[in-house]
């Protein structure tokens, strides 16, 4: 019993330091991107970063502060939706890089160079800043907090569109404030490569191919791709409705680089095969990455694989490191 106590207590610890890194590296590197890069190039990306942005150039008002008193509401309006953890987990990332925006940035000196290079290093850097929260399982605030109790209510309306109505809004509002046309294209061009650092870190790095192949001979497909590839298939039983015969459809997750053997492998068993490859953003599953989806709660699933499937937004989808909730 007391060694169980003492185990427990030594996860949390290393939970709650694992926490706290994560919160001062991803407000580190998205303090940089707010005030090293954007601030001083004239320019406002999308979300509650872009608001304070906004005003700062206006009003002249911090913007870490800006962003902490906008978001407040916003975390009273989505407490139910999203949960007291995540919102709890949020609100300290977001007082740790309200620290590094206003205190420990403003020391060092701001980037003076091309608008376009501050564009693309401040979206690159917001986007890791980003990563690091979701990875355990919080975030920097922001539309999010708008968005998912919009979608709780209106489920037939689509989280992607809202998000991109609101962002280009916030973009937009960038050309009359700072009175430039060129404000809207830099903010848009950091929006984008913010995104895309979000998405390969999340989602990339497992990207990979989903290969089907529609075969007469299944077994002698499956242990071609085994032998070439190293990869397991998964064999369905079909019938093809135009000739009405008995088929085997083969699903083979695999990396890119190994999608030419699993053709090769199908080619040489079947030359009568009927073979289609589809990009996967993300695979989950036994043999391949222990990961979770966590919505504010966390949800129920085993060690390489997911007991139900459902649908998120990005701020809800981490990757779970080494852990399993149970």
């Amino acid at each position: 019993m007391w060694k169980k106590t003492k185990e427990m207590k030594w996860k949390t610890a290393k939970l709650l330091w694992g926490d706290l890194f994560y919160d001062i590296a991803g407000a580190v590197l998205f303090a940089a991107g707010v005030y090293t890069f954007a601030e001083n190039a004239d320019f406002a990306p999308g979300g509650i970063t872009g608001i304070s942005l906004l005003l700062n150039h206006v009003f002249g008002i911090p913007v870490g502060t800006l962003t902490l008193f906008i978001n407040l509401p916003l975390i009273v309006i989505s407490y139910r939706t999203l949960g007291k953890r995540f919102l709890l987990k949020t609100a300290k990332s977001m007082v740790i890089t309200t620290f590094f925006l206003d205190v420990v940035f403003p020391v060092f000196p701001m980037y003076e160079g091309q608008r376009m290079m501050a564009a693309l290093c401040s979206g690159a850097l917001m986007g890791a800043g980003m990563v690091m929260f979701y990875m355990r399982g919080s975030s920097s605030g922001g539309l999010d907090f708008v968005i998912m109790p919009i979608k709780k209510k209106r489920p037939h309306l689509s989280v992607g569109k809202i998000t991109m109505i609101i962002d280009l809004g916030i973009i937009l509002l960038g050309w009359p404030v700072f009175g430039d046309v060129d404000a809207a294209l830099y903010g848009l061009v950091s929006t984008f490569a913010s995104v895309v650092v979000i998405d390969k870190v999340l989602y990339g790095l497992g990207a990979g191919t989903l290969a089907f192949v529609v075969t007469e001979k299944g077994d002698e497909v499956a242990a071609k791709i085994a032998e070439l590839t190293k990869r397991g298939v998964t064999s369905v039983k079909a019938t093809g409705t135009y000739t009405g015969k008995k088929k085997n459809v083969l699903l083979c997750a695999c990396s890119k680089s190994e999608a030419f053997l699993v053709k090769c492998a199908a080619e040489e068993a079947d030359e009568n095969m009927f073979l289609m490859f589809m990009e996967t953003s993300e695979v989950f599953g036994e043999g391949v990455r222990i990961e979770a989806f966590v919505s504010g709660r966390e949800k129920k699933c085993v060690c390489g694989g997911l007991k139900k499937t459902f649908s998120c937004s990005k701020m809800e989808s981490i990757i779970c490191l080494k852990t399993q909730f149970l």
